[in-house]
């Protein structure tokens, strides 16, 4: 049975719980990468499901050893990609991620390729959320809301979820054009 959605009020040991899975991810895979906290619990502020979203950026996906994560407990889901925008002509390769889900304290590992859409829409999303207040308390109101009606149907909650974070892109976007934001090297 899946877990009931549920957006929590944000949590002081959001960080700390990155860090330390942080830590346990570098000692389990061999380098290239960098390592950033994404998803809502990476926003300060944001209400969150309570689960520690984490990108590994690699230069090359398909080369990824992933024998260190899977040793320590980490579970490999098969065969995901990413949401495409509507009106966004996405290659394959642009949405290509691995996933595992962390053993012990909720999270999730979302390993991509270096530029990559899906690479840069993560933290480009993030940091964008981090720096529009009023978007971010939009965004925590719906995310709430969606929880409320549908705690039990995570298509119904993604289904509604995911096309608000491609109006959220496209802000983040023309924010990126104007400040010069660029891709961040690691958290």
């Amino acid at each position: 049975m899946k877990p009931r959605i549920e957006i929590v009020e944000p949590q002081a040991g959001w960080p700390d719980a990155f860090a330390a899975l942080k830590a346990a991810i570098l000692i389990a895979i061999p380098p290239p990468h960098a390592i950033h906290h994404i998803g809502s619990t990476a926003v300060p502020r944001l209400p969150a499901k309570d689960v520690i979203d984490i990108q590994i950026t690699v230069t090359d996906l398909a080369a990824f050893d992933d024998s260190g994560l899977v040793a320590r407990g980490f579970v490999a889901r098969l065969g995901l990609v990413d949401h495409a925008p509507p009106g966004r002509d996405l290659a394959g390769a642009e949405r290509l991620k691995r996933f595992y889900k962390a053993p012990g304290r909720p999270a999730n590992i979302h390993v991509r390729e270096l530029g990559r859409y899906n690479q840069r829409f993560a933290l480009l999303c993030r940091d964008f959320l981090r720096t529009h207040p009023v978007a971010t308390a939009a965004y925590a109101l719906i995310k709430q809301r969606l929880a409320a009606r549908f705690p039990d149907d995570d298509d119904a909650y993604y289904d509604i979820k995911d096309p608000v974070f491609d109006i959220i892109i496209d802000g983040a976007e023309e924010w990126a054009l104007r400040t010069g934001w660029r891709l961040p090297e690691g958290d």
